[in-house]
């Protein structure tokens, strides 16, 4: 079964073709960006190594579909005989509020449940529904499975997800935490417990997603208990440019101290604040800030000592939470690359059962791997996500 994952986003579409059939090979992948804006490019690699890359005309999210399309049956580098061969489309959709918690074929009516999400993911939700649109206009028959990253965490109980707000925001506006890049945290936990050699459902796992945004959940037999982000991807750690977790009277002190308004202040928890702020160097990019510390940036170094322990708070909630810890994953660009940073945020954690060996630990590989050192209670595990895959296996499960 052929199987295409499409991930939408404001001015890009990145895509990924699987043959299922074939132990889930990857036919083709690659990505269209600059959608809609000067110097568009298009990105092309298929399993052989051929790789194509350059300017194309392409004005919108169903010219990206319609080119993607083409290329998968290029006669000199695609990998498709037949559009027909695809059989399903599986989208990363961001929120699915409380209405959608597993991932769904795509009807009219889950299409309007992406859309009441607007005002709760708006830079997210809007052009992964345009993303679906487009495969429905290009491929018109082929079924389209939407698989959300608040799904994952619809587990997590009420003294979780409420906030200690008026209970009526809740019950009339749905204000809740709902959690981010659940796909991945399911991901990883599974891939965390077969590298372990043990059952899922046996298992207490703290998952660290860290990339540009970044996220923690506890895991507890396989069911999210608790996870860092909440209502928005905002809350929780400090991440590239996101505050995370703020004192809510600092906003309001800020709005009124600087004159700003909803929207300013929007823009300068979301875009402007994280490590772009606390490093001050021009650069969200953790590679950038840590090549600053080694110089001797000062604020650089405090910097990344904020987000380490930040995550640090975090494993240590979440083992308290679970009642104990068996296994704390590290994945995404940061947690799967950074070996500086899973250092630093483990660091004392020695009397929890957590410890590093420092050896394994700066080896570099692209595969799921045993970090800890031999005499630690808790395994510290690198799991390369795979959101793609992921969304491809729920989609084969869905449409078969």
């Amino acid at each position: 079964m052929v199987i295409l994952v499409i991930n939408a986003g404001s001015s890009s579409v990145k895509f990924t073709c699987f043959d299922m059939a074939a132990g889930n090979k990857v036919l083709a992948s690659g990505l269209v960006e600059r959608i809609g804006i000067e110097g568009t490019s298009m990105k092309f690699t298929n399993h052989k190594g051929d790789e194509v890359k350059g300017e194309v005309d392409v004005k919108n999210p169903r010219d990206a579909v319609k080119l993607i399309s083409e290329r998968l049956l290029d006669a000199k580098h695609g990998v498709l005989a037949k559009l027909d061969e695809i059989k399903a489309i599986g989208h990363r959709v961001v929120h699915g509020g409380e209405k959608i918690q597993d991932p769904i074929i795509v009807t009219s009516q889950v299409k309007d449940v992406i859309r009441e999400c607007f005002s709760m993911s708006p830079l997210h939700n809007p052009h992964n529904l345009n993303g679906i649109e487009a495969c429905e206009e290009v491929l018109p028959g082929v079924p389209n499975v939407g698989v959300f990253d608040t799904a994952f965490h619809a587990t997590m109980p009420p003294k979780a997800f409420l906030y200690g707000l008026p209970y009526s925001f809740y019950t009339e506006n749905s204000v809740r935490r709902y959690g981010f890049h659940g796909t991945s945290h399911a991901y990883v936990s599974k891939a965390a417990a077969a590298l372990d050699g043990r059952p899922l459902q046996d298992l207490r796992i703290v998952t660290c997603h860290l990339g540009n945004g970044g996220s923690v959940a506890a895991v507890k037999g396989g069911k999210c208990q608790d996870t860092s982000m909440g209502l928005t991807p905002l809350e929780g750690l400090v991440m590239g440019t996101r505050s995370g977790d703020v004192d809510p009277a600092v906003v309001l002190y800020v709005m009124k101290l600087k004159g700003l308004s909803v929207e300013q202040t929007d823009n300068l928890l979301n875009k402007q604040s994280g490590i772009l702020g606390l490093a001050g160097i021009g650069s969200s990019d953790l590679r950038d800030v840590e090549a600053a510390q080694d110089k001797g940036n000062e604020q650089c170094r405090q910097a990344l000592e904020v987000y380490a322990y930040r995550v640090r708070k975090y494993i240590g909630a979440y083992a308290a939470a679970l009642g104990g810890l068996d296994i704390v994953v590290f994945t995404a660009g940061v947690g799967e690359n950074s070996a500086t940073m899973r250092a630093s945020v483990v660091a004392g954690l020695d009397d929890l059962g957590i410890k590093l060996d420092q050896a394994k630990n700066a080896v570099r590989s692209p595969e799921p791997r045993v970090v800890s050192a031999d005499d630690s209670r808790v395994k510290i595990h690198v799991v390369p996500t795979n959101e793609e895959l992921a969304i491809a296996e729920f989609t084969k499960v869905l449409v078969s």
